[in-house]
C-alpha cells in the first residue's frame, strides 16, 4: 500500500472534509445519550400504552430539557415507535355533534368495560367521566353491576362532588332499569341516550375506555378482584393528576379543573 505524505489541510481538501471535523474529538453516541436512554426506557416500561408526545412531556415534567428531535431519535433507536393502524374504508356517515361542556358537572359520560381474571372469571367495570375536563370520577369493579349498584356509585359521587345536569349513556339494560331512571329523575339528572350502534356519540368515555384497557387491563394479569380494584385506583389517580391531554392544552384533568376554578374566582365580582 502506497503512503502519501500530505498535510492535513491538503488531505481534507482532497476528500472534501472540513478541518474542524478532523480535529473534533470522537463522541460516543451511546455514552452521550445514556441518561436519555435510561430515562426513556424506564418511563416506557412503566407506561407501555403512552405514545411519543406523552412520554416527551413527562420527561419535561421530570425536569429534563432535551428537545423533541433528540428524544424522537432515541425513541426510534429503541424501537418504541409503533406502526399506525391504517384507516378502514367505511361508508360516509353523519355522526351527531358532540359538544364540549362549558363547566364541570354539566355533562358526565358513563359506560361499562368487560375483562377476565387469570382464572377465567369475568368481571365488569363501571366508568364515569366528566366530559368537561376528562376527569375519571369513578371506576366500580365487580362481577355484577345492576342498576341498584349504579345508584350507589352516584350517591357516593353526590356526597363528594355533586351531580351532573345530564348523563350520556348507551341503551344498556342497567341504564334503562326503573331503579336507575327513577333515581335520576328524582335528582334532576337528564339521561341523554345515544342512538343504538353509534358509540361515537359517546366519544369521550369511549376514548377513556380505550386508554384504561390498553394501559391496564391488557397489560396485566389479575388474580382477584381486590388486585383489579387496587391497580385501577392507582391508575385512575395517575390518569387524573399526571396524564396530560392534547384537548386540554397539555394540562392534566386536575390542572384543567383548578384552572377553571381560578378563572371563575377571578371573574366573580
Amino acid at each position: 500500500m502506497d503512503t502519501h505524505h500530505f498535510s492535513i489541510q491538503r488531505a481534507c481538501r482532497c476528500i472534501k472534509l472540513a478541518r474542524s471535523a478532523w480535529y473534533k474529538p470522537l463522541v460516543n453516541g451511546l455514552e452521550r445519550d445514556r441518561v436519555l436512554i435510561e430515562s426513556l426506557s424506564t418511563l416506557a416500561e412503566q407506561k407501555p400504552g403512552l405514545g411519543f408526545w406523552k412520554l416527551f412531556r413527562r420527561l419535561r415534567r421530570q425536569g429534563y430539557r432535551w428537545n423533541h428531535k433528540r428524544v424522537w431519535r432515541v425513541y426510534c433507536v429503541l424501537k418504541l415507535n409503533r406502526k399506525r393502524r391504517r384507516k378502514q374504508r367505511i361508508p360516509t356517515r353523519t355522526p351527531m355533534p358532540l359538544s364540549t361542556p362549558a363547566r364541570p358537572n354539566q355533562v358526565w359520560s358513563a359506560d361499562f368495560v368487560s375483562d377476565a381474571l387469570y382464572s377465567g372469571t369475568r368481571f365488569r367495570t363501571f366508568n364515569v367521566l366528566d366530559d368537561f375536563n376528562r376527569e375519571a370520577l369513578a371506576i366500580e369493579v365487580d362481577t355484577s353491576l345492576p342498576s341498584a349498584r349504579l345508584v350507589r356509585v352516584f350517591e357516593q359521587l353526590k356526597a363528594e362532588r355533586g351531580l351532573p345536569e345530564a348523563l350520556r349513556t348507551d341503551n344498556g339494560p342497567e341504564f334503562l332499569g326503573q331503579c336507575f331512571t327513577q333515581w335520576c329523575s328524582d335528582n334532576g339528572i337528564t339521561i341523554d341516550y345515544i342512538e343504538p350502534g353509534k358509540p361515537n356519540q359517546n366519544a369521550y368515555i369511549e376514548r377513556f375506555n380505550r386508554s384504561y384497557r390498553t394501559e391496564l387491563l391488557d397489560t396485566w394479569l389479575f388474580k382477584d378482584l381486590d388486585e383489579v380494584r387496587a391497580m385501577t385506583w392507582a391508575w385512575m389517580l395517575e390518569y387524573n393528576q399526571e396524564r396530560d391531554h392534547d384537548s386540554l392544552g397539555g394540562m392534566t384533568p386536575i390542572e384543567a379543573l383548578k384552572n377553571t376554578e381560578f378563572s371563575t374566582f377571578e371573574l366573580s365580582p
